[in-house]
């Protein structure tokens, strides 16, 4: 459903070389794992026997006892819904094989053999095994059932289109091209890794930065598991370590010598995976080389998409433009550091003696404002090289007004005030339109007239005009078009609302200015969203609020990530809105937002068509020069519909 596939790790207590134990091991956590809804199960590598069996592998009474046990393994999971590996060791043409043993449904879908085979420090695998480079037939008798074995088989899942799954074994991973590398170009979305690393100092920090990479390099997820403190303790430890990554990230991990049985499991999204592969061009285009032409045998299994989500276990954010907490000194650093380089070299081709920036007291101008601080401060000039204009209006409040006069004088740039009022009352009655009529025009006419003023004096003094404008309001088009939407350029352009909220608290927070200016950042924080278009209510407060016209920005932004940079639809967008939102909004509340928003994204396209240039900052841009290349005349109709039948 949606996508989402739920995966798992098992990791077992073992008893060393007894099979029947272990098979009662592997198959209770089987049946757990599928009550929780898992479909995709591993378990460790030589899970069966045990990894640490050494020169008993050579004994035939443990070959047979492991035959047998993975035979009653799938005899007694055959009722459940669930695709499970395990780890056997298996004898063939005077060789044998280090195998993970693919089932569902009581079906032995097949043997993957280990290809990479440690044979240093503490690892003689080559000992006991052979490489599955060294298989002489692709099908084998074993269980009772005739399968097929090899390391160029791939699974798919019958009902479930974007599931394809790829098996490798413990140094498989560790080679420069793991054949996982191989099976993710071939279109295997879930890679199971079966394991037995033995534990270091330092040594799970470094798989856990292996399999984080890994999956993101294939654009997958990835399953790693190790085995625990069941094997032979006389040279290595071995600790259990679970590991479930997708793109990068690590979703699940398992307590590390853990004394009982052990299970990880976390939805993975399928849908991701197969549009970020889309996305990034680059990605199939290693198979143009001859040395990537590879067949692979696809064995398919009759499993269906799943009919509920319960149980449902992925990391989920209301917030995910937000860093994660210990992460919020860097990516506030490297922001700034974005858009400052960016400012900085506009100005320095440009041969700009100055920057110009309208502050209305308001969190985006304040946000750019810090920015053109920044670039003096870089550039290593004064900062009264920033002229900072104030241009109260019909709308605009004491509260508003304050801050920016205080944030200007207290950063140290060139101040200037010009009030509007009187030339914006002039060019209302010049195009005959009531001073009393309080639509768009009453109040693009003052976002016009702010921007011809601020495009003067750069003129004037040769200066460059640096736009305020945020991710957010260009994807609502909340923006007076040849208004405040256009400058020379846009700094905030890349920032969504909920971002520029935790940059400048940051800036108020840190250190970064006087007490003066901190307490002025901090109550624009707190001022209520507006343009300020309108006239203040009877009590001088701001009476034109964005969120009560357009919604709530913590929504929006919500919307707008998942679906531009995941490329989700209008259903799942509302699903996971409804789980990141409970309690604070509710289906229909959520539900008329997500209409607006798309709405408003469709039909206001043209702005972000003609956008000034500006920094990319994050995942997502409507730039047309960067990732956002949308006709404005695209019908929204797709999409809208799906919306009215939620």
């Amino acid at each position: 459903m949606f996508g989402y596939v739920k995966v798992g790790a098992a990791i077992p207590r073992l008893k060393l070389a007894d099979c029947i134990y272990n098979k009662e091991q592997i198959v209770e956590m089987t049946k757990d794992a599928a009550a929780k809804g898992v479909r995709v199960l591993t378990f460790p590598e030589l899970c069966i026997t045990g990894y640490t069996c050494a020169d008993l592998f050579m004994q035939r009474p443990l070959l047979a006892a492991a035959e047998i046990a993975v035979g009653e393994i799938a005899d007694e999971t055959k009722e459940l819904d669930i695709f499970l590996t395990v780890g056997v060791p298996v004898m063939l043409d005077s060789q044998q094989f280090n195998c993970a043993v693919a089932i569902y449904k009581g079906e032995i879908l097949g043997l993957v053999p280990k290809t990479h085979l440690p044979n240093y420090s503490e690892f003689s695998e080559e000992r006991w095994f052979s490489s599955a480079d060294d298989i002489l037939v692709d099908h084998i008798s074993y269980a009772g059932q005739y399968v097929p074995i090899g390391s160029d088989l791939l699974f798919a899942a019958a009902g479930i289109p974007d599931l394809k799954i790829g098996i490798e074994i413990c140094e498989d991973l560790w080679v420069p091209i793991p054949p996982s590398s191989y099976q993710a170009l071939y279109g295997a979305t879930v890679l199971l890794n079966l394991s037995a690393s033995n534990e270091l100092s330092g040594k799970a920090e470094y798989r856990r930065r292996m399999v984080a990479q890994h999956s993101a390099s294939c654009m997958a997820s990835y399953v790693y598991v190790s085995s625990g403190i069941g094997e032979t303790t006389q040279d290595a430890v071995f600790s259990g370590h679970g590991m479930i990554g997708e793109n990068g990230e690590i979703f699940a991990e398992s307590k590390r010598f853990s004394r009982s049985n052990e299970l990880i499991y976390a939805d993975i999204d399928l849908e991701i995976i197969t549009n970020e592969r889309r996305k990034h061009t680059t990605f199939l285009s290693h198979l143009q080389k001859a040395e990537m032409h590879r067949m692979y045998r696809v064995i398919t299994f009759d499993m269906e998409e799943a009919d509920s989500l319960d149980n449902w276990s992925r990391p989920l954010t209301a917030a995910p433009f937000h860093p994660a907490a210990d992460k919020v000194n860097t990516h506030c650093e490297d922001i700034f550091a974005i858009q400052t380089a960016g400012l900085a070299r506009r100005m320095e081709h440009t041969h700009s003696d100055s920057l110009v920036i309208g502050i209305s007291g308001g969190l985006d101008s304040t946000l750019a404002l810090l920015v053109c601080v920044k670039v003096c401060d870089y550039l290593g000039i004064d900062r009264s090289h920033v002229l900072g204009v104030t241009m109260p209006g019909f709308g605009t409040t004491d509260r508003t007004y304050q801050n920016a006069l205080t944030l200007m004088k207290s950063l140290g740039i060139t101040m200037k005030e010009i009030p509007i009022r009187d030339a914006v009352t002039q060019h209302l009655k010049d195009i005959e339109h009531d001073m009393n009529l309080h639509n768009v025009t009453y109040e693009n006419a003052q976002a016009r007239e702010r921007t011809q003023i601020l495009m003067d004096l750069a003129n004037k003094y040769n200066g460059l005009v640096v736009g305020t404008g945020d991710l957010s309001e260009l994807a609502l088009g909340w923006a007076t078009y040849n208004g405040d939407h256009m400058s020379m350029y846009g700094v905030n352009g890349g920032i969504p609302k909920t971002l520029i909220r935790v940059l400048v608290n940051w800036v108020a927070t840190n250190g970064e200015v006087d007490a003066d200016a901190s307490a002025a950042l901090l109550d624009v924080l707190d001022t209520p969203i507006s343009p300020e278009l309108l006239p203040p209510d009877a009590s001088g407060k701001i009476n034109q609020k964005t969120e009560d016209l357009v919604g709530p920005y913590e929504l929006h932004d919500f919307f707008l990530y998942h679906i531009l940079h995941n490329a989700y639809r209008p259903a799942k967008v509302l699903w996971l809105a409804e789980k990141a939102f409970a309690g604070e909004y509710d289906r229909e509340t959520l539900l008329k937002w997500l209409k607006n928003f798309y709405r408003r994204f469709f039909i206001q396209q043209f702005k972000c068509s003609c956008l000034p240039d500006g920094p990319k900052v994050g995942d997502i841009s409507l730039s047309p020069r960067g990732d956002w290349r949308m006709p404005t005349d695209a019908f929204s109709r797709v999409w809208m519909d799906e919306v009215e039948k939620l």
